[in-house]
């Protein structure tokens, strides 16, 4: 790696195929060296083996998600999720507001381009001004760095879909996270549409 680079960054996203609920990106930014002894850095409990956010168990995530955020807190590591609303998925289409939630993130982190190296998954790219970045398909499961922001994203997301199970009862929000699963469908039949659904997502 470029001597010049202090840090790496990850980049991922959560929540592109639903049919409820925002969409989130996760930019995670550490030291490379930060992943050396990473299994030794929790005292407290055993961590998972560091993988796509997608073939964790929800318990696993959760691990990866508290030792990430003490981490945080201990400036061992930092990251920013952004999240954009359904309204603006239906208005703006989901590719303009997931590049919007990525540089947003990416800004919140206020590094210096040159002294960054960035890893995207899947088809994500940042601002051209981010010279060195490269996207890497399944990165979140070839990467620790985009495994990372994975992990964030999924939990932070998840969250948010448990929060609206609350407020929207009978959808089943906390299940599915806004999915368009057969129960999902049927509970729109019913109950109709909620304002947290993506209108330009749905077919019924």
């Amino acid at each position: 790696m470029d001597k010049s680079i202090k840090y790496i960054v990850g980049i991922d996203e959560v929540g592109r195929g639903p049919i409820a609920g925002p969409v989130a990106v996760c930019a995670f930014s550490c030291k490379s060296e930060f992943f050396n002894d990473i299994y030794t850095k929790s005292s407290d409990v055993k961590l998972p083996k560091l993988k796509d956010s997608k073939k964790l168990s929800k318990k696993q995530r959760e691990i990866w998600f508290n030792f990430l955020k003490k981490q945080k807190e201990e400036e061992n590591c930092n990251y920013s999720v952004s999240f954009v609303s359904p309204d603006n998925i239906d208005k703006f289409g989901i590719n303009k507001c997931i590049q919007k939630a990525l540089n947003k993130s990416l800004s919140d982190l206020k590094l210096n381009i040159e002294d960054v190296s960035i890893f995207l998954d899947g088809g994500l790219k940042a601002p051209v001004e981010y010279i060195n970045q490269e996207t890497i398909i399944k990165g979140d499961e070839l990467h620790p760095v985009i495994s990372c922001a994975s992990i964030i994203a999924k939990v932070s997301r998840d969250k948010i879909m448990t929060n609206y199970s609350k407020e929207y009862p009978g959808y089943g929000f906390e299940k599915h996270s806004g999915y368009g699963t057969g129960a999902h469908y049927d509970a729109i039949q019913k109950h109709g549409q909620t304002p947290i659904h993506r209108k330009t997502f749905i077919h019924l």
